[in-house]
């Protein structure tokens, strides 16, 4: 449990995680992401509840989970008076690289982050999204067993966001656990094995994208009318040829419906709209997104759900007395890195 004043913050998390997977968070400001990853990260001290990562405790033994982790956290945490080079030879030699490991891994990253040309400068002449990509990189100098990155790609442009989807490919694909959280949807949807949809300190739904995205139902056809006035009859020809309720936007003129049949249903519905003289501006078929599973899941669209921020907004909270945390071997009581389950009282 952790609480904020009288805010309380989470209310009971059952996480499994298989090692060499990624869970992906999702949630809307105030679910308790940020303060999560700050507990499992021994940056945070719950109120009560039990968290472990790499199968070590992270109240009794928080030195040794530092050792087994990685962490890229919302702001870009570097020396601004080192240069680029220096940060990431300094970290490595924090975590006992020899100094000519700890020189070519600084060199490896600075390429792979497109800071080479900028090695050498000191790290407060960066631009915020060169200092973003330098402390990424100072989170995989040792490629540990379990990352945590807390919205890593905010603040990239689409180019860097891409390379880093691909460093953490690679990181998975060697082993790491990963536990993001993001305010992408589509960054969820790419990387994610499972994903967690939390909203008021509780997992509201977990599963697949695919398994998510059932939930809200199968696929549509929706249709935007050239004219308003021509609403009404598109409402009216899929509800006829859909297969559950329409859905009915005035102020976009887009008319939605349930459908069973996919492409073939299509070409009925552009028919039959032709037949009424009814002109389209667009028409397709589409099968649910992230976006509208959180907006199901939550009531909330993505402005106001996925910009998960911290602090008292983003809490830890358990009930107490349960099994939390990403942890990892086997067992009853694994998580992130070990394939096994992680049961929520104090950890998100």
């Amino acid at each position: 449990m952790k609480t904020f004043g009288d805010v309380r913050a989470l209310d009971g998390v059952d996480l499994d995680v298989p090692e060499g997977t990624v869970l992906g968070l999702l949630g809307p400001n105030g679910a308790g992401k940020t303060t999560a990853v700050r507990v499992l990260t021994t940056l945070l001290r719950p109120d009560s509840g039990r968290a472990v990562v790499a199968g070590v405790d992270v109240l009794k033994n928080p030195d040794e989970v530092r050792r087994s982790i990685g962490l890229s956290g919302q702001f870009a945490a570097v020396d601004e008076y080192l240069t680029g080079r220096e940060n990431l030879r300094m970290v490595g030699q924090l975590y006992q690289m020899g100094a000519r490991a700890a020189r070519a891994r600084a060199s490896e990253l600075l390429e792979r982050f497109g800071l080479a040309e900028a090695a050498d400068r000191t790290a407060k002449t960066y631009s915020g999204g060169m200092r973003r990509r330098l402390d990424l990189a100072a989170a995989l100098v040792v490629r540990p067993p379990v990352m945590f990155m807390d919205e890593p790609t905010t603040g990239l442009d689409p180019r860097n966001r891409q390379a880093l989807w691909e460093v953490i490919q690679e990181l998975v694909a060697g082993g790491t656990t990963l536990l993001l959280t993001t305010q992408y949807l589509e960054e969820a949807d790419h990387l994610a094995h499972d994903i967690c949809v939390i909203d008021r300190g509780r997992v509201i739904a977990r599963g697949t994208s695919d398994q998510l995205k059932a939930r809200t139902g199968g696929e549509r056809v929706e249709v935007v009318v050239h004219e308003r006035e021509h609403i009404a009859a598109a409402d009216e020809v899929l509800r006829v040829l859909g297969k559950g309720e329409t859905t009915v936007q005035e102020h976009t003129r887009k008319v939605t419906v349930p459908v069973v049949g996919g492409a073939k249903l299509l070409a009925e519905v552009i028919r039959e709209l032709d037949t009424r003289g009814v002109e389209i501006d667009d028409i397709g078929l589409r099968r649910p997104t992230l976006d509208d599973v959180f907006i199901s899941l939550t009531g909330r669209g993505t402005d106001d759900g996925l910009r998960g921020g911290g602090g008292v907004e983003d809490g830890l909270r358990g009930d107490g007395g349960a099994e939390d945390g990403l942890q990892g071997g086997g067992g009853a009581e694994g998580g992130l890195q070990g394939g096994g389950r992680a049961e929520g009282g104090g950890g998100e």
